[in-house]
């Protein structure tokens, strides 16, 4: 996931992150990225759906022509 980073360099960024944040602010930051993850995967998974309701109604489209 972080490819060539070590472990130096992530605790690194996570200090940064600390300090540029605070320790109060981090779990709101991270309790909105969670939503943000889980409103984008819904919507996802809505949008999948869709095309798959889609493609059946045009099967019984094609199949109601033959």
């Amino acid at each position: 996931m972080f490819g060539n980073l070590g472990a130096g360099e992530i605790i690194l960024i996570l200090l940064v992150i600390l300090l540029l944040f605070g320790a109060k602010k981090i779990p709101e930051l991270a309790r909105g990225i969670g939503k943000g993850m889980s409103e984008f995967k819904k919507g996802l998974r809505d949008v999948e759906d869709e095309i798959k309701s889609a493609e059946k109604t045009d099967k019984k489209i094609e199949e109601k022509k033959s």
